[in-house]
């Protein structure tokens, strides 16, 4: 699998698209109430987007899908299509971004808590968080792919949580998705070896019952089989000359 590390004229226009990708997701958290669509939430990111930003939602008709967003709820694991759901109080829902910017992307998404959250939602977003911020925290230059996989696999163990199996991270630049992907589960040692100038999310998506999924007539939103809650953080990575670089940070976070 080769993997072309990028260019610093390429870095400097996937720091842009990053910042633009997390700005819509901190935008849009005071409209996630009870009481609005779905589709209300995306037409609000959409408009922004495109207006605000003078960017692109890469997720419009990408393979056919028909909105700008992509909106997860309480047992819908990732690409939730935005509809007429009107979001109720103790809802969980995924907000996944991507941006296209000056012909790069910036992929990020965040679980945003409708109301007041059960104890077991809040408890699998932590978890899911911390899965998150142990995968980030292998990136550097040196390490294997296969590393990043078993820190997240082996917490969300430690807490009795599952690892979807079926959709993964990936290489992310002026392609949505690229080589390598981006396991969440794995052995030490394995994959490809990070080198500087590679750029890709991770994107872990922990359920509360068992790992297996199904995917829903409309042939985008993937749901639990067990219809138990799932949960997803996702961030673009660049892998710099003595560590990473996470290029959707947002004002809250501190790497």
């Amino acid at each position: 699998m080769a993997v072309k590390p990028k260019t610093q004229q390429e870095i400097a226009l996937m720091r842009t698209a990053g910042k633009l990708a997390a700005d819509v997701l901190v935008m849009i958290e005071p409209h996630v109430k009870a009481g609005v669509s779905t589709d209300y939430i995306n037409n609000i990111c959409h408009e922004y987007i495109e207006k605000e930003q003078h960017a692109i939602p890469a997720p419009l008709n990408y393979n056919g899908f028909p909105k700008a967003i992509c909106t997860s709820v309480n047992h819908q694991v990732c690409h939730g299509i935005p509809g007429e759901r009107v979001l109720k109080e103790g809802d969980m829902v995924n907000i996944d971004i991507t941006v296209i910017k000056d012909g790069y992307h910036g992929d990020t998404s965040k679980m945003f808590y409708v109301g007041m959250p059960s104890i077991m939602a809040k408890r699998l977003c932590q978890i899911c968080y911390e899965c998150l911020t142990l995968g980030i925290n292998q990136v550097r230059p040196g390490i294997h792919l296969g590393d990043i996989g078993y820190v997240i696999e082996k917490h969300a163990d430690k807490h009795r949580f599952s690892v979807v199996r079926e959709y993964c991270g990936h290489g992310i630049g002026k392609k949505f998705h690229e080589e390598p992907q981006v396991l969440h589960y794995g052995r030490m040692g394995t994959g490809i070896v990070l080198e500087p100038g590679m750029t890709f999310t991770i994107e872990p998506m922990l359920n509360a019952g068992k790992r297996q999924v199904k995917l829903m007539r409309d042939g985008w939103t993937v749901v639990t089989k067990d219809r138990s809650l799932s949960a997803q953080w996702e961030h673009t990575i660049l892998v710099t000359e003595n560590g990473r670089e996470v290029l959707t940070t947002r004002p809250e976070e501190h790497w």
